[in-house]
């Protein structure tokens, strides 16, 4: 309580003179003979401020003869320890900080002088305080400043001689280290950070123009890059035709961000042939415990810039990814070439196994499944034994399940993890399909068991990702994995191996993750579709396999009832009841068919905690806002899942990643 008095109305002997010379003041005007009453109160008052300054004195004589008592066991040497000390010494007590005894160098930085008063440690040193001391540490957590010096603290308690057990006698020793701090910081501040710059797409811009034209727009963009990394004391160099490499210090980072990397937004201003506006992607490593470390945070960086579709900054420290930007829709940019390489890779890494154990995500749907049995058909067609690995119980896709069942080649084809556990040996292949989050597949636990690992994926890559995988096909610019591998089986199996219910798995997922082509389809995509339906796929039976029933339908009836345009065209709608994943995604579709909705929200509570579901066919880009709960997946479709929250809370985090987002990309 006393700290939160101010310093002069604190019980003290200060105060209690302060009152007396008051008292003295105030008789001196009033009463009959107050010149005689005042004078006796002032001698009274003198004599009590003698017999407190040699009473002072006395405790400090006695406090300097216990310190030499309690070291008379040892040398003589040892015994002025204290009381000649290199090192500034004060002695107080824990429970009021008040000063018990210090030594001249304590005097001489504290400005302190001999006092007939009590005085705390913390009336001289602002800031200062005696916590970690009674939490038994030896030490102060941080420096303390004094003036324009900075101390470190250490000290020791001793149980003070009286009968109070609350108060202790704590002697501190303060060690100047400015000079370090100072060197500790500007080692900090000057550790390099590296960032790769690449012009996402170059061939596009330079495409069918003329050497002036290319060389106008080229110098433009070179002149917004160099602009943007001048005065900052930093390197830059372009060393290929579209790659560029800044080198500057950490002192400068915060600047680089203070803006939110508008220099993307600077150079999507250049325009290049037929409109082609230029975008880059920047990818920066700082933090590492080397310069060759941090290159390498760089390069990672990079890589992830890119596959999370480009037109984006992503940062790589010491512990994780950061990411800025990223808000332009993908452009479908992809080559049958690398779908050719990874197809011939793929086709290797399974002839050169013993036996290939496929995955998903967690609940399982149309689209993980289907993939998976594309890649099982790649499996069979190099004589390799092949199974899918599923949790029955937990999967949106028991349909699809149960009709794959039922050809006589699906015949123990779906496994359970233990099973695949105890079946996989050195040389069992595991290949990932849907997903690239380790936390998000079917088991951790198998994917951290064996070695050999491919990764099929068009979600945008997340902070978290399976790293060292074999063959790694990410393309955020595909539809689904479904059309990724409906690309890879056109290069490797023969067309009449595959079967028509195959064909349909495959088809089933690439119309799930569209909405039935109306969102993140390519050209690309109805290729593939293009190649399925010649395979004998048919677009009703996969509208059959994707019907709910009557108590789903009105469950998600009931959740759009609900609903409510929070933001700029950004509806939510929230449930109390438990929902499965299917319901809700459906009902965050189902959201988009009302005019004036461009993205929309869903979420409930299942067994896995709070389920939410993202879905924009506008300028809205509801990954980055998932993102920021732990979420992924890409622009147009999104999920997440929170735990430990209630749905009242989980939706207010959402509401707060909404406004951060829309704060930080305005509409």
């Amino acid at each position: 309580m006393n700290n939160k008095l101010p310093r002069f109305l604190r019980p003290s002997r200060l105060l209690y003179f302060i009152l007396l010379i008051i008292f003295a003041g105030l008789s001196f005007f009033f009463g009959d003979k107050r010149h005689i009453l005042a004078a006796a109160e002032a001698s009274v008052i003198l004599l009590l401020a003698v017999y407190t300054r040699l009473d002072t004195k006395k405790r400090a004589d006695r406090l300097a003869q216990y310190l030499e008592a309690v070291t008379g066991g040892i040398d003589t040497a040892a015994q002025n320890s204290l009381t000649r000390s290199p090192l500034p010494v004060v002695i107080f007590s824990t429970k009021s900080c008040n000063i018990l005894w210090s030594n001249e160098l304590f005097r001489a930085i504290t400005g302190d002088r001999e006092r007939m008063f009590e005085v705390s440690v913390s009336d001289l040193v602002p800031g200062f305080s005696a916590d970690w001391l009674r939490d038994g540490k030896l030490e102060c957590p941080e420096p303390i400043a004094l003036g324009d010096r900075l101390f470190k603290i250490y000290g020791n308690l001793s149980r003070s001689g009286g009968a109070r057990t609350d108060d202790f006698i704590a002697t501190t020793y303060w060690t100047d280290v400015t000079a370090y701090e100072s060197a500790r910081a500007e080692f900090y501040l000057s550790r390099p950070v590296y960032a790769i710059i690449l012009l996402d797409n170059y061939e596009d811009l330079i495409k069918g123009v003329s050497e002036q034209e290319k060389s106008a727009v080229l110098s433009e963009i070179d002149a917004r890059i160099g602009g943007w990394t001048g005065g900052r004391d930093g390197y830059l160099c372009k060393y290929d035709r579209d790659r560029y490499l800044y080198i500057t210090e950490e002192r400068h980072f915060d600047s680089l961000t203070g803006d939110k990397f508008k220099i993307l937004d600077a150079v999507r201003e250049c325009v290049g042939a037929g409109g082609v506006h230029a975008t880059l992607s920047i990818g920066i490593g700082k933090d590492g415990a080397t310069p060759l470390e941090s290159s390498r945070f760089a390069l990672l960086a990079i890589e992830m810039a890119l596959t999370r579709g480009g037109d984006q900054v992503v940062v790589k420290n010491h512990f994780n990814f950061e990411f800025f930007g990223g808000n332009s829709a993908e452009k479908e940019n992809r080559t049958k070439v690398k779908a050719r390489v990874m197809a011939n890779a793929l086709g290797e890494l399974i002839a050169d196994s013993s036996s290939v154990f496929i995955m998903g995500h967690k609940n399982a749907d149309y689209d993980a499944v289907g993939a998976a049995a594309g890649v099982r058909r790649i499996a069979l067609s190099k004589n390799v034994p092949a199974h899918i690995v599923i949790d029955p119980e937990n999967t949106m896709a028991k349909h699809l399940i149960d009709r794959l069942k039922e050809s006589p080649d699906y015949e123990g084809a779906f496994v359970t993890v233990s099973d695949a556990m105890i079946n996989a040996d050195s040389r069992s292949l595991l290949v990932v399909v849907d997903t690239s989050r380790p936390e998000e597949t079917e088991s951790q636990d198998l994917l951290l068991s064996l070695t050999r690992v491919a990764v099929i994926d068009h979600h945008r890559r997340a902070a978290t990702y399976i790293e060292n995988a074999t063959v790694n096909f990410n393309e955020p610019y595909a539809s689904s994995a479904c059309e990724l591998v409906t690309e890879l089986l056109q290069y490797i199996v023969d067309q009449r191996t595959i079967l028509r219910v195959e064909a349909d798995a495959l088809l089933a997922g690439i119309v799930l993750d569209t909405k039935t082509f109306a969102i993140h389809t390519g050209s690309r995509t109805f290729d593939a579709a293009a190649f399925l339906r010649r395979l004998g796929a048919d677009t009703v039976d996969v509208k059959m396999l994707m019907q709910s029933d009557f108590s789903t339908a009105m469950a998600r009836y009931e959740i759009v009832r609900g609903a409510v345009i929070y933001r700029g065209g950004i509806a939510i709608a929230s449930s109390e009841e438990d929902a499965t994943r299917v319901i809700i995604a459906q009902s965050a579709d189902e959201l988009l068919n009302i005019a004036g909705v461009s993205a929309s929200f869903v979420l409930a509570p299942n067994d896995a905690g709070i389920f939410i579901s993202g879905r924009s066919i506008g300028p809205v880009n509801v990954q980055l806002i998932l993102e920021k709960l732990g979420g992924g997946g890409n622009q147009s479709i999104a999920g997440g899942r929170m735990e430990g929250v209630g749905v009242g809370e989980a939706r207010d985090a959402l509401q707060t990643a909404i406004d951060k987002y829309l704060e930080e990309n305005p509409l």
